[in-house]
């Protein structure tokens, strides 16, 4: 009984080490799928994410919003496949409260499948009370496969008033003063 033990035991641990082999095979002759990289691939690879790019940051409000806004950092350097984070100026300069919509845009076209942002107040309308300044963060992350002659891309924000939001937070406050965000507002 002991010999088919110690036999078991040799067997098993002979296939794991025959399991690595196995697997390979089953995978690039059954599956067709490849399982190591050339050294020109790791190469491209290695040189993709070497890569910097500068990004140029814009901004401006739509002439019925009574906001100060820009970006706090004009440019920026940064490597691909890297995470970024950079700040927006608002400040509301009217006397009662305001909802703003940023809508972006991202310079050349092409490079907007690139330009991927995580965090971003442009995902949710901005309320600001009278007199209200606010720094606002964007966290991006620009893909490695962006096109190798693209070097600068341009990421711009244009806030509009939200009417609609704006009328909504007034009516849920005597004096238009409320302090809800306006996903809160009922």
């Amino acid at each position: 009984m002991a010999a088919i033990m110690v036999g078991v035991g040799v067997c098993a641990f002979g296939l794991s080490f025959a399991l690595v082999p196995l697997y390979r095979i089953a995978c690039e002759k059954v599956f067709g799928i490849r399982l190591e990289r050339t050294a020109s691939e790791d190469r491209a690879m290695a040189d993709a994410e070497a890569r910097w790019v500068t990004v140029e940051f814009d901004g401006g409000v739509n002439s019925k919003l009574p906001w100060a806004f820009h970006p706090n950092q004009a440019t920026m350097r940064v490597q691909v496949g890297q995470p970024y984070d950079t700040t927006y100026y608002a400040h509301n300069n009217s006397e009662r409260m305001i909802v703003g919509s940023a809508v972006p845009s991202v310079a050349p076209a092409r490079a907007s499948g690139y330009f991927n942002k995580t965090e971003c107040f442009c995902f949710t309308a901005q309320t600001l009370q009278a007199g209200e300044t606010r720094d606002m963060p964007v966290r991006f992350i620009i893909d490695p496969d962006l096109p190798a002659d693209v070097k600068t891309v341009t990421l711009s924000y244009t806030f509009f008033k939200n009417d609609a939001l704006t009328a909504e937070q007034a009516a849920a406050s005597p004096h238009g003063n409320t302090a809800q965000s306006p996903r809160a507002a009922p």
